[in-house]
């Protein structure tokens, strides 16, 4: 069988990788001059190549059309992926957050891992080629593929997998090519948006001051005002930046906003706010002995020169001014309501957010083609036969941890495999 791949990032180099193994005639076609570019860019350069997690979990971790994935993640798991590399030598490590690294930490490695595989298995390639339409023909009442038209030929084949990635980091060539090639043969795209991405703050003077700012272990909540519910918990890590938040923890909640009803409207209503709690590990309760203990050891210090053991030093001035108590007050003349004024301030830690940034920030984009149309035994198309889809152009999108990657191998192998 001949099989064509379109896109050359983990999901297409998958997908090429194990119709190789079993026997087809593979081409890969990817119109940048290298493979695996977005690939290099993740967990900050070093590869979060997956969840150490039970495979049950990583459903739990994907909000967008997790049940959709349920074979997928059963037919190529976590353990698949590191054996994948351990067989080129490559070992990983695990790390906070059930995240999984190579051992080397250099994101290059892991695909060094995937180049050799393709080379091994006869993978040919197509550099710096761009496919402009997939050809297919009609036969009883169905549509058939037939092969790719490209800017400078025309390939058949038996098999076609597409696996061009969504809108996010349109340098590494993720650009929504394969939403058109798609739509173009009867698809239906959910609009793409920014998942994973960076959060802008209404207050942006209090963001630019505590800009560079990291914290590890806090907790935040995505808080719908007008409805007085949740939309997300989560505790780890964060930080400020000159336009609002970002940080593992910030990222994450983004995936559910980018699917909350009638977001945008609420945003502009300043309705979503975002919680933050300094202080997780303490109860009101005890963070008020806290403070209290530390106020009696420093009776005679200024308000201002009294949280250093408390709070790093750059959200000292913000808290100071939030909670409206007089700077230059000494500390045993603090009152009991301002002091509980203050352990508010430090567990409900309220922003107000404008919205996300762009989808060209984003980490992975939420969209793509409608999940109703993929058989998801096979990722077969229901309109096309012989058109598969594979990665991010589907509409599934996941938290970080690797997870996205994961949905990256696991449909790949699935549209290799079928």
């Amino acid at each position: 069988m001949k099989v064509v791949v379109i896109g050359g990032g983990p999901a297409g180099m998958m997908a090429a990788i194990t119709a190789s193994k079993k026997g087809d005639n593979v081409i890969l076609i990817e119109k940048m001059k290298s493979l695996g570019r977005k690939l290099l860019i993740t967990g900050k350069g070093r590869c979060n190549i997956t969840s150490s997690l039970p495979i049950e979990e990583f459903i739990k971790n994907t909000p967008g059309n997790g049940k959709f994935l349920f074979s997928c993640y059963q037919s190529f798991t976590n353990e698949d992926i590191i054996n994948f590399l351990k067989e080129e030598g490559l070992n990983v490590k695990e790390e906070r957050g059930n995240r999984v690294f190579p051992v080397t930490d250099h994101s290059k490695d892991v695909l060094e891992c995937f180049l050799k595989k393709l080379k091994n298995n006869n993978v040919e390639i197509h550099y710096d080629e761009k496919v402009e339409e997939i050809l297919y023909k009609e036969k009883e009442n169905h549509k058939m593929v037939t092969g790719v038209k490209t800017d400078k030929e025309t390939i058949l084949a038996d098999k076609i997998i597409l696996a061009t990635g969504g809108k996010s980091y349109p340098l590494t060539g993720s650009t929504g090519d394969g939403y058109k090639l798609a739509k173009k043969v009867g698809h239906t795209i959910i609009d793409a948006k920014p998942s994973l991405v960076p959060i802008e703050i209404y207050q942006k003077d209090i963001c630019k001051r505590l800009q560079g700012l990291s914290l590890r272990n806090v907790s935040i909540r995505l808080l719908d005002e007008e409805k007085g519910k949740n939309i997300y918990e989560d505790f780890g890590e964060m930080m400020f930046t000159h336009f609002g938040v970002s940080g593992p923890i910030i990222l994450s909640s983004s995936a559910h906003l980018v699917r909350y009803n009638n977001v945008e409207e609420k945003y502009k209503k300043r309705a979503i706010k975002l919680v933050i709690d300094f202080k997780p590990a303490l109860s009101e309760q005890k963070l008020e002995a806290r403070i209290l203990r530390d106020f009696s050891e420093l009776k005679n210090k200024q308000y201002k020169n009294s949280l250093d053991k408390l709070l790093p030093q750059k959200l000292i001035p913000v808290i100071i001014e939030e909670s409206k108590i007089e700077p230059t007050k000494k500390v045993n003349e603090i009152t009991k309501e301002e002091r509980k004024r203050l352990v508010y301030l430090l567990k409900s830690f309220i922003l107000e957010i404008k919205g996300l940034r762009p989808i060209e920030e984003a980490i992975i984009t939420c969209g793509g083609i409608n999940i109703k149309e993929i058989n998801p035994k096979t990722m077969e198309s229901k309109i096309v036969k012989g058109l598969y889809f594979a990665g991010e152009i589907i509409d599934v999108d996941s938290y970080t941890g690797g997870f996205n990657l994961q949905i990256a191998y696991s449909t790949g192998y699935v549209a290799g495999l079928s």
